[in-house]
């Protein structure tokens, strides 16, 4: 029973991170108990695209170099707030966020309105992709846990991408599916700081004997589980994580 409970959860956790890796529309389609954070780098991306466009004379005072401007600040808010200190927690960045970073990004959307860009045009990418993605970018204002960019997000997944493209298939649904879950376990313990054959070993090892009541101490973020199971992190020259 107790084994069966907590395949129930891996499944569930895994089956969420594929879908949402798959499009970004996926996520729109998660259950209603889960906040869409939208990514402010993305939309970054497309006002960069639009001004690489503009002929260098041309860019300052631009409606590009303005949409730009608006995002880049943003990000330079979030720069300063990570660097406070003492640092800065989850409520404390909240609460800085809703005095700086909010009243700015309300600015920016109100801007957007009045540009009346055709959706086709240069300028209407970006400024349609903002006011499409807005009840999503906005709401990483509702908790200080939230983060700008999914930027960490996207690099944490990098390792099962390029093994994807490596093997190109799998033979069946199953193995898929099977290959999704391993690699939510493997990517969520290295970003809590464990040691992923450790880890893993250690959950086979207890799973058949755990009661119901015990599932949220073996998740990867408990802090409960034994210390053999941490390892130290650090990066090698690609910016990817080894653990040790």
């Amino acid at each position: 029973m107790a084994c069966s409970i907590a395949t129930d959860i891996l499944v569930a956790w895994a089956s969420s991170k594929r879908e949402a890796f798959t499009t970004s529309q996926a996520y729109h389609n998660l259950p209603s108990d889960i906040t869409i954070v939208g990514c402010w780098a993305h939309a970054r991306r497309k006002w960069e695209n639009l001004l690489k466009t503009i002929p260098e004379a041309k860019r300052k005072g631009s409606d590009a170099e303005r949409g730009l401007h608006c995002i880049n600040t943003l990000f330079d808010y979030e720069r300063i707030y990570q660097k406070h200190k003492p640092e800065l927690t989850p409520d404390e960045r909240y609460q800085k966020r809703l005095e700086q970073s909010k009243p700015l990004a309300d600015e920016f959307y109100a801007w957007l309105e009045t540009l009346g860009a055709l959706p086709k045009s240069p300028l209407g990418e970006p400024v349609q992709y903002a006011l499409s993605q807005r009840k999503y970018l906005m709401n990483v204002f509702l908790d200080g846990r939230a983060e700008l960019s999914n930027n960490r997000c996207e690099n944490s997944i990098r390792p099962f991408v390029r093994g994807r493209k490596a093997w190109l298939f799998s033979s069946t649904p199953e193995g898929a599916h099977a290959s999704s879950i391993m690699y939510s376990i493997i990517e969520t313990a290295k970003e809590n700081g464990l040691h992923p054959y450790h880890y893993i070993k250690h959950l086979l090892e207890v799973l058949p004997g755990a009661k119901a009541s015990e599932m949220e101490s073996l998740l990867p973020w408990s802090g409960t589980l034994p210390e053999h199971c941490y390892a130290s992190c650090k990066k090698d020259c690609n910016g990817e994580v080894k653990t040790s």
